[in-house]
């Protein structure tokens, strides 16, 4: 299979953002006097924007919506402060990222991370690696896994569907890519397992960014 476009996830696929996620949310919980969690625990928390991450890390019950929207400002706030302490991209990223400019493919991240902190940390730790189009989370865009972000990208670099792949570590980017008509990758280095990865429709799981190379080469 040919591909022309290479579609990435951010937060689990790219960078592992795990510790800075969780110290900035247990910032806020601990502001507040409320129990705070372990960063494994934010593998279940993570990949549907900084919003559901706090819906998820807040006891219950939930508190009134102004209030909500209070501890969600605050996160975006403790989080910009902090997110370039401890993260860093996965081993073999950069190699990856490099092969696929090297056998021509258009390189694309589509993440629910708000899009200035996307390319923050991209700018940040992955400035060489020539994204054509990072597409991240805006107001009155959908988030995945709707796919409009998806064809947006694809729209954008002139790339019909099947030409395409998208990797992810998570059900909600393997959602994304069935619905865009992309070719599902599952990334197992990232915060989901490989169950949840197939019964969303990953077609290729793969143990390392190395794993994709014979892919795309």
């Amino acid at each position: 299979m040919r591909f022309r476009a290479a579609i990435f996830d951010l937060d689990g696929t790219l960078l592992d953002t795990l510790e800075d996620l969780a110290g900035a949310m247990n910032g806020v919980l601990r502001r507040h006097g409320l129990p705070e969690h372990p960063p494994r625990a934010y593998r279940e928390f993570v990949g549907e924007g900084i919003e559901a991450l706090v819906r998820r890390a807040l006891p219950r019950p939930l508190p009134p919506p102004e209030l909500l929207a209070e501890r969600v400002r605050e996160m975006r706030e403790e989080y910009a402060r902090g997110c370039l302490e401890r993260t860093r991209p996965f081993p073999g990223v950069r190699e990856l990222l490099a092969a696929c400019r090297g056998a021509g493919l258009a390189l694309a991240v589509l993440t629910n991370k708000p899009e200035e902190a996307a390319r923050r940390l991209l700018e940040a730790l992955l400035p060489e690696e020539g994204f054509r189009i990072v597409c991240g989370a805006l107001p009155g865009r959908p988030r995945k896994p709707d796919p409009s972000g998806a064809r947006e990208l694809l729209a954008a670099l002139r790339v019909a569907p099947e030409k395409a792949f998208l990797l992810g570590d998570s059900a909600v980017d393997m959602q994304t890519a069935v619905a865009a008509g992309l070719f599902p990758v599952g990334a197992l280095w990232g915060y989901r397992g490989a169950e949840e990865l197939l019964e969303s429709g990953a077609r290729l799981l793969l143990p390392s960014p190395a794993d994709l190379l014979p892919w795309i080469c």
